[in-house]
C-alpha cells in the first residue's frame, strides 16, 4: 500500500493542472517537488520559503548563498517539516483555532505591541495574515512533535548534575568577593598554656560581644592586634584565592555568613565577620509551616454546610473543645494530611493554590483563618510558623538540570532528525519541461 501511494504520488508530480477547458490552454498552477513517505512539499512551498528567507537577508544586510543552494536548504527544511507534521497527524496532536489565537497575543504582548500592529507589519511585508496564522500553527505543532520525541532519549544522572554544580562553585568562588572585618587576639612571643588560655577567654568574650551587638568596628580599634585595626579591622575587598588559607577556608565553611570564630593559628585567635559579599548569587525563601482540615461539598452536603461545619470546628478548637488533629484525622479529605492531624510541614507557599496562599499571608503564628474556599472544597487554615530557607543549592541544583538538558535537548534533536530524514522516503522531482 506504501508503494502504491507513492506511485500515485509520482503522478501526479508529472502532470500539468489544467484550467478550465474553454481555451483548451494548459497552464502550470503547481506541482510537486518532492515525496516525502505519505506527503509531498510543493514547488509554491519551496518558492514562499526562499521568498522569506530573501526578504529578511535584505532586512538585515546579509548576503546569501547561490540559488541552488538556497533552494537545496529550502528543500531540506520543509523535507523535514513535512514529516514531523506527518508524524504530529499519527500522534493526533492539533493546535485549537482559540489556542493559536492566545499564541499570536501573547506574541504580541513580548514585543509590546497589539495582534492589529502585526497585522500591518505583515502587509507592509506582503505576508497574508492567515498564511502568517497557519505558519505559527505548523511551529507549536512541529515544536510539540520534537519535545514529545526528544524527551524520552534524554536521561540525567545525578553526577553529571553534581559535576556540573562543582564546576560553577569553581568559577563563582573565583568571581566571589567577601569585604572581611578582623579582629585578632594575638599570642605574646612563646606563649605558654596560660597565655593561650587567656587569648582564647578574650576571644570568647569579644564574639559574646558581637552576638549582643556591640560594634565591630570599635571593638577592633580597642582590641585587635592585627594590622588594621585602626581601620575598625576592615580587610576590605577581597576572594577566597587572595585572603589567606585559613580564613578562605573558615569563610566556606560557613557560607559566607556573619561571625566566624575563634581561629587559632601562630599568631593567636582571629574573630572574622563577613561584612558584605558581591559576586555571589544567595536565594532565599519563605516558607511556612501550615495545617488544614479540608471538607468538599457534595450532592448530600452543600457549599454553605460544609462553610458552616468549619465555623463551628474553628470555634470548638480555639475554646479548648476540640483537638484539630483529631477533627482533621476524623473530617479531612485530604488524603495526604489527614493522617498526620491535617499537618502540611514545611513548604514554599507558592505551591499552594491562590485561595489557600492568600489566606496564610494574612496569618500570624497560632492563628486560624475563616473557612477559604479553593477548587478542591473548603479549608480551615492554621498557620503554625514561618521561616526563610536557604534555596541557594537547590537553585544550583536546578539550574544545572536545565543546562544539561538544554545541551542534550539540543544534541539528541539533531539524532532525531537525522534518523527521522534517514528511515524516510524522499524522491526530489526534477521540474519538468513543457
Amino acid at each position: 500500500m506504501k508503494y502504491l501511494v507513492r506511485n500515485c504520488l509520482a503522478s501526479v508530480a508529472l502532470m500539468w493542472l489544467t484550467v478550465a477547458p474553454v481555451t483548451a490552454q494548459e497552464v502550470l498552477l503547481d506541482r510537486v517537488a518532492v515525496i516525502v513517505d505519505q506527503g509531498v512539499v510543493l514547488e509554491s512551498e519551496i518558492q514562499k520559503l526562499i521568498a522569506d528567507v530573501k526578504r529578511n537577508a535584505a532586512q538585515n544586510n546579509q548576503s546569501l548563498p547561490s540559488e541552488r543552494a538556497l533552494r537545496t536548504q529550502a528543500i531540506e527544511r520543509l523535507i523535514v517539516t513535512n514529516l514531523q507534521m506527518q508524524m504530529a497527524e499519527r500522534m493526533g496532536l492539533q493546535v485549537s483555532d482559540p489556542q493559536l489565537d492566545q499564541t499570536i497575543a501573547n506574541i504580541a504582548a513580548r514585543q509590546n505591541v497589539t495582534v492589529d500592529d502585526i497585522r500591518a507589519q505583515l502587509d507592509a511585508d506582503g505576508i497574508t495574515y492567515d498564511d502568517y496564522r497557519e505558519s505559527i500553527r505548523q511551529e507549536l505543532i512541529t515544536g510539540e512533535v520534537t519535545r514529545a520525541n526528544v524527551r524520552r532519549r534524554i536521561y540525567i544522572t545525578e553526577q553529571e548534575v553534581d559535576a556540573l554544580i562543582d564546576i560553577m562553585d569553581q568559577q563563582g568562588a573565583e568571581q566571589a568577593e567577601y569585604r572581611l572585618g578582623h579582629i585578632l587576639i594575638g599570642f605574646p612571643p612563646d606563649p605558654t598554656d596560660e597565655d593561650i588560655a587567656d587569648a582564647r577567654g578574650r576571644a570568647d568574650r569579644v564574639i559574646e560581644l558581637l552576638n549582643d551587638g556591640s560594634d565591630f568596628a570599635r571593638i577592633a580599634i580597642a582590641s585587635s592586634s592585627g594590622s588594621e585595626a585602626l581601620e575598625g579591622g576592615d580587610m576590605g575587598w577581597l576572594n577566597i584565592n587572595s585572603m589567606p588559607t585559613l580564613f578562605a577556608e573558615a569563610v566556606q565553611e560557613n557560607d559566607g555568613e556573619g561571625l566566624i570564630g575563634p581561629i587559632r593559628s601562630g599568631a593567636g585567635f582571629h574573630i572574622l565577620k563577613v561584612m558584605e559579599t558581591r559576586g555571589i548569587e544567595k536565594v532565599e525563601i519563605e516558607e511556612v509551616n501550615a495545617r488544614h482540615i479540608l471538607i468538599k461539598p457534595s450532592i448530600i452536603l452543600s457549599d454553605a454546610k460544609a462553610e458552616k461545619m468549619l465555623v463551628e470546628f474553628k470555634e470548638g478548637v480555639i475554646a479548648g473543645e476540640l483537638d484539630f488533629a483529631e477533627l482533621a484525622k476524623e473530617h479531612s479529605e485530604d488524603p495526604g494530611s489527614a493522617l498526620r492531624g491535617g499537618d502540611l510541614g514545611w513548604a514554599d507557599p507558592n505551591n499552594y493554590v491562590a485561595a489557600f496562599r492568600n489566606a496564610l499571608a494574612t496569618l500570624e503564628p497560632g492563628e486560624f483563618s475563616e473557612p477559604v474556599r479553593s477548587e478542591h472544597g473548603w479549608h480551615l487554615v492554621q498557620l503554625l510558623d514561618r521561616r526563610v530557607d536557604d534555596a541557594t543549592d537547590k537553585r544550583k541544583e536546578e539550574r544545572a538540570s536545565q543546562l544539561i538538558f538544554n545541551r542534550k535537548f539540543n544534541e539528541e534533536t539533531e539524532n532525531w532528525i537525522r534518523e527521522m530524514r534517514d528511515s524516510a522516503f524522499i524522491e526530489v522531482l526534477e521540474p519538468t519541461n513543457s
